[in-house]
């Protein structure tokens, strides 16, 4: 269960509540992960500097609201406005490996990024997806500037070795401010219809649907029906469109597509495709823009995808568990054992983490699995935490890191550190102390 998230916030700050953007108050099951992508976060040269040293406003607010729900932030890119974020559950992490971002400028001839697109690709669950926020030029009359921009961001490659290029991944999402417009009829035939909730007539003069009849590298990629009212262009805080003196024609500007390699594969080869072939579908569950959220003058827009895998891969690489009964009294062990082609290092680390951890450097203190380990045999092996590391008590899970594969290859179940009774009953102690003794300065200002 998939939900991608597109919206141009127009640098305005997050709003106090995205419940119903995120369909967090929904009765169906919860999502697995979360994509969001931004365009138009706030990019000036001192907010970008502070950005690039500390998480930007709108990842701490994210990672605020989905943190406590079980997810971790697993990835992000920025490139000055466009911002993409990667959130995931708990138990899928183990499963979520190969994680690259990349960042394509197109604005200004390729020199400048407040145009362009932010790229995260991973194996899930031995499944290649990528994900692709993108920001096109804006103005009716560069379709083919649009075009252009998408087909060279497509060309880009991630570094390192055996990555697929971007159309050679097993499923790509592409999603962002696309800017394309309505061709050809008046703002007043174009309201007219939004009105009385005629969107089909507008369909045809859609430029990118247009362009995807005409377009071979578009004709492959999928998009559920534009059920509802452009989003682009309104006045702020309200869903009345632009009432300036440009009055922008509405457009479905914002945008969420995607592509599934083996079906494209299927198609060309008429009559041999069959159900057993295909190892991974993708099932748009709904498609729809959210009128409620006005600090921009474009409504946010979001697609909720079931993703059906044949999972390639089914054990962790890493399983790990807690020794024992934990408390800061001792110094603790953790044993963990590994499968054989685990490519291990010497910069592998266990973190101890909260449950409701933000990101993969959210860790309450770290063992290296070379130094700090105290027993092996061929089945497992074991490391050791200093007592001096162990928060007094609460609720935690271990995370074995590889630094090879630099992404979390296994996560133990959440377990319980006991409190440390000998440091509360100190605490207690020292407070009552505390009461009992006035201090001077009390003593000689009784009369106040």
């Amino acid at each position: 269960r998939l939900h991608i998230v597109t919206w141009n916030v127009g640098t305005a700050s997050p709003p106090p509540d995205v419940t119903s953007l995120l369909q967090l108050n929904s009765l169906g099951p919860t999502m697995d992960m979360y994509v969001i992508g931004l365009q138009e976060v706030n990019s000036k040269i001192t907010n970008f500097l502070s950005d690039l040293a500390f998480d930007d406003p709108w990842s701490i607010f994210f990672m605020t609201v989905l943190s406590p729900l079980g997810y971790i932030k697993l990835s992000s890119v920025r490139m000055q406005g466009l911002l993409l974020l990667v959130f995931v559950k708990h138990v899928h992490l183990p499963f979520i490996r190969d994680i690259h971002t990349h960042y394509t400028r197109t604005g200004l001839y390729g020199y400048w990024g407040n145009k362009g697109g932010v790229t995260v690709r991973m194996s899930l669950y031995g499944h290649t997806i990528c994900f692709m926020n993108c920001h096109l030029p804006a103005h009716m009359e560069n379709t083919e500037q649009r075009l252009d921009d998408f087909e060279k961001i497509l060309e880009m490659q991630f570094e390192g070795e055996n990555i697929p290029s971007t159309l050679d991944h097993d499923v790509l999402f592409w999603f962002g401010d696309l800017n394309f417009r309505i061709a050809d009829y008046g703002i007043h035939f174009v309201r007219e219809s939004i009105n009385n909730k005629r969107y089909n007539l507008l369909w045809e003069k859609d430029q990118l649907n247009m362009a995807k009849k005409k377009e071979a590298f578009l004709q492959e990629f999928m998009e559920g029906p534009l059920h509802f009212k452009p989003t682009y262009k309104f006045d702020l805080y309200s869903d009345v469109y632009d009432t300036s003196e440009k009055k922008r024609k509405p457009a479905w500007t914002d945008r969420i597509l995607w592509r599934v390699k083996n079906l494209c594969q299927h198609a060309s080869k008429e009559g041999e495709f069959s159900e057993e072939e295909q190892t991974i579908s993708v099932t748009l569950n709904n498609y729809i823009s959210h009128m409620s959220y006005g600090i921009s003058d474009h409504k946010p827009v979001t697609g909720t995808f079931g993703l059906e895998l044949k999972p390639l891969l089914s054990h962790p690489l890493v399983t790990l568990r807690p020794e024992g009964e934990w408390s800061a009294k001792h110094d603790v062990l953790i044993s963990y054992s590994a499968v054989p082609e685990f490519p291990s290092s010497a910069w592998d680390w266990i973190g101890l983490f909260k449950v409701d951890f933000r990101h993969m450097n959210d860790y309450v203190t770290y063992a290296w699995v070379e130094d700090d380990e105290i027993s092996c045999n061929k089945d497992s092996k074991q490391i050791y935490m200093s007592a001096a590391e162990i928060p007094d008590m609460g609720e935690f899970l271990l995370c074995y890191y590889s630094n090879n594969l630099q992404s979390i290859v296994g996560i133990s179940q959440p377990f319980q550190i006991q409190p440390n009774r000998t440091l509360r009953e100190k605490d207690l102690t020292q407070e009552e102390n505390s009461w009992m003794e006035k201090p001077d300065y009390l003593e000689s200002h009784n009369e106040f």
